[in-house]
């Protein structure tokens, strides 16, 4: 006589997940397409299909804990193939979604971050600090919009009714910048720290495979080094994701994210010099080598000229996330909405990052123009933009860098998915 099993569906986690894009789940009849026609599921316990019935039954548990969810790429063929619209793609998205909202620590800021509701508080951090700031140095410099010149002597920007447009005279950088982003990025980092480490503990439950052949299971760095060359600089998965019928806005999806990846690492190249150039020039002159101390200060003295190879750099970093993005946010516009859909995470990121881009192209321009008036307050909304993007990113559906990257080398080290050199 057969033992009786007994499922207790958890429904309020059925009706989360249909709020947040899994809401076509219960139209799936385990047809199996899905799994068949994915271009990245493994052959052995292949997704989606197992999470469409997982997710139908209401197993939080297991769902939660799944490394497969962070597999796919959401190239949407399995939506668009199935012969009932149930959308797997949009499932694992949203599993996605969830996960971003209680991998890190304070999950009222994943709460926040579900919504656009949301976003009012989550922005007047940021909005009212450097609101305070523009106050408080407009009071003391006498304008809201004023210019300055640079004081060799102080090494510092000083009021002058004859000078430019200083985003530094305004917002000190010493004092309000990097401090307060140092402190961001510490709190990202500590955000990602602790939401890797819930993952692996879950991930801890995963069965491993077998693999014929295979000498000593490679180590977690090795893995990550290779998830780092294939999946990350070559983009290899969305590149598969890819088939002879994806169209031209599936194939430049993957264009879209790589240009993207290189703009970030541009600018962050940019921002790493410029900062290390002031902090570094300030070093030496506090040791009392003025010499070198100025030479090293130039590097990274702001404004910089077009001319300047880190300026150069700069406008290289913008030209290509703007591209990137013009990719991403066509594809995301012309899907079909039977087939899949877009979520508040995706579209929240989208606009972000444009708002970004665009905000720190139109302050460089205003400022070369003379327009104080437009220069200023668009550097504002720029310094919230950054904040968010950064503050927020544990949280967020851009933590998939991270999030993805730690699955990915997992996968691999237990057997899940081939090193990038056996595939």
């Amino acid at each position: 006589m057969s033992n009786t099993v007994k499922v207790q569906p958890d429904l309020k986690f059925v009706e989360e997940l249909q709020a947040i894009g899994g809401d076509s789940l219960k139209k799936c009849y385990q047809c199996a397409t899905c799994s068949v026609v994915c271009p990245l599921s493994p052959a052995d316990n292949p997704y989606p299909r197992k999470e469409m019935v997982w997710a139908q039954w209401g197993l939080k548990d297991r769902l939660v804990n799944d490394i497969d969810i962070w597999l796919c790429h959401n190239c949407g063929t399995c939506s668009t193939l199935c012969p009932r619209g149930a959308k797997p793609g949009d499932l694992l998205a949203a599993l996605r979604n969830m996960a971003y909202r209680t991998l890190a620590p304070l999950p009222i800021i994943g709460k926040l971050m579900s919504s656009s509701s949301g976003m009012l508080p989550l922005a007047a951090v940021p909005a009212l600090f450097y609101g305070i700031v523009w106050f408080i140095m407009a009071s003391k410099v006498g304008s809201f919009l004023p210019t300055f010149n640079w004081d060799a002597a102080t090494h510092g920007w000083v009021p002058a009714a004859d000078g430019q447009i200083v985003f530094g005279g305004l917002f000190p950088g010493d004092y309000v910048i990097d401090p307060v982003f140092m402190l961001v990025f510490a709190f990202m980092i500590w955000g990602f720290y602790a939401g890797v480490r819930n993952m692996l503990k879950a991930f801890k439950e995963q069965p491993k495979t077998f693999i014929v052949g295979r000498k000593d299971e490679p180590s977690f760095i090795a893995c990550l080094i290779d998830t780092a060359k294939y999946e990350i600089l070559q983009h290899t998965q969305f590149l598969d994701c890819n088939d002879d019928e994806a169209d031209e806005l599936d194939i430049k999806r993957a264009a879209g994210h790589r240009w993207l990846m290189f703009s970030f690492i541009a600018l962050m190249i940019v921002t790493g010099t410029v900062a290390a150039g002031h902090w570094g020039g300030w070093t030496l002159r506090f040791l009392g080598i003025t010499g070198l101390g100025d030479i090293v200060s130039a590097i990274g003295h702001t404004p910089m000229p077009f001319y300047h190879p880190v300026k150069l750099l700069a406008l290289v970093g913008a030209g290509l996330g703007v591209y990137g993005l013009m990719a991403l946010t066509k594809r995301r516009v012309n899907l079909d909405e039977a087939k899949q859909s877009s979520s508040w995470y995706d579209w929240y990121l989208i606009t972000l990052i444009w708002t970004i881009f665009l905000t720190g192209i139109a302050a460089m321009v205003f400022r070369v123009l003379d327009v104080a008036v437009l220069a200023y307050p668009i550097y504002y909304v720029h310094l919230i933009g950054v904040f968010m993007l950064l503050a927020y990113l544990p949280w967020s559906k851009l933590g998939h860098l991270v999030y993805r990257t730690v699955a990915l080398s997992y996968a691999k080290k237990i057997g899940r998915i081939p090193m990038g050199a056996d595939k």
